[in-house]
């Protein structure tokens, strides 16, 4: 925790600027002359003068004109404060006697010294201007860093509020048609429904307590889709055909809870017919970082004009998820294939 706190010390700005302060108020020790104590008074105040305009600049002028747009204001007071630390420098030289004693010492080491060349405030007015383009330097990235960090802030703060109302949205549209399901085999099969409540409550499970979460583990949401095709196959006829294969081995990685279902419970839904054989292919696999999800159900002329709307209500807040989660990570195709009469999903999203 100590150095923790040291280290936070250590990199942060203040601990610079005080440590070129300093150097610069000490570097007159490397001359080869002993300079008298006039001089060293003034270097002190010299320096507090320095530090209190830098921080006054950073702290106060930039952030309450610079932020504001007021740019002619502070670009007037820049000059203003030029102008008074030309003032104040020579003030400093009369109250301390620093240029007498100056005088005095180059006098004694046969070096001319004359009071009244005031060259030096050029390097006073060098000095400031440094010192407040540094300290506004400091000042702007500090405000653009704010800017963005309260920006990255609202936008993570939407992303969840809309992540959690697509989910909210999707599990009840899930639980209604799952609902129907077991109240159709209620009557005509009471042991399929029993093992279909059984299974129900391991995927209420799941997504009462895995949703909750941002993220899950990919095997846990493979168990949940796996859970969802037994329970649908307990209604389904002998003329409807579920493949389901996954990659043997699949690399456990952290994924979108519920995020495939809308595909694959859109292929039960409309993958169906109960006049006409019919087909759900679904495949899982994994190449390198990216995973893919392959779903290929029957297609039937009276689903053409939803397909074509794909306007679902499960579907489009999983391509809204998809957009806000994997955005530039994945690419979703639905394709129509008239002629082979299949409709075929294809997902993949890299996990990077």
């Amino acid at each position: 925790m100590a150095f923790s706190s040291v280290k936070k010390i250590f990199f942060s700005v203040h601990f610079y600027i005080v440590t070129c302060l300093l150097a610069l108020m000490l570097f007159p020790l490397s001359w080869p002359i002993k300079l008298p104590g006039e001089f060293w008074v003034k270097q002190v105040l010299t320096h507090v003068v320095w530090a209190g305009l830098f921080y006054s600049n950073m702290l106060f002028f930039t952030p309450k004109l610079l932020y504001k747009n007021r740019v002619i204001l502070f670009v007037l007071l820049m000059i203003a404060i030029l102008v008074f630390v030309v003032y104040l420098n020579n003030w400093l030289d009369d109250i301390t006697g620093c240029k007498a004693a100056m005088a005095k010492l180059f006098k004694g080491l046969g070096k001319k010294f004359s009071e009244g060349d005031h060259s030096y405030n050029y390097w006073t007015i060098i000095s400031a201007l440094v010192i407040l383009g540094v300290s506004t330097i400091i000042a702007v990235s500090k405000k653009i860093k704010g800017d963005q960090a309260a920006f990255q802030a609202t936008q993570q703060e939407k992303i969840s509020s809309e992540l959690s109302f697509l989910k909210a949205q999707i599990n009840p549209h899930f639980f209604f048609n799952i609902l129907h399901t077991i109240y159709a085999l209620s009557d005509s099969n009471p042991s399929a429904a029993k093992d279909a409540v059984y299974t129900l409550s391991h995927m209420m499970r799941y997504v009462i307590y895995e949703t909750k979460n941002d993220l899950t583990d990919l095997a846990k949401e493979i168990k949940f889709i796996e859970d969802y095709i037994k329970l649908m196959r307990l209604r389904l006829s002998a003329d409807v055909q579920v493949i389901f294969e996954k990659e043997a081995n699949l690399r456990n990685h952290e994924v979108a809870p519920m995020l495939f279902l809308p595909f694959i419970e859109n292929a039960f839904k409309h993958g169906i017919s109960g006049v006409h054989p019919s087909y759900i292919y679904i495949d899982i696999s994994q190449a390198g970082n990216k995973l893919k999800l392959e779903i290929k159900n029957s297609l039937f002329e009276e689903q053409t004009a939803y397909l074509e709307e794909s306007n679902g209500i499960g579907i489009v807040n999983t391509k809204r998820r998809l957009d806000l989660l994997y955005a530039g990570r994945y690419t979703l195709k639905a394709e129509r294939d008239v002629a082979a009469k299949e409709f075929t999903v294809l997902l993949t999203f890299d996990f990077k």
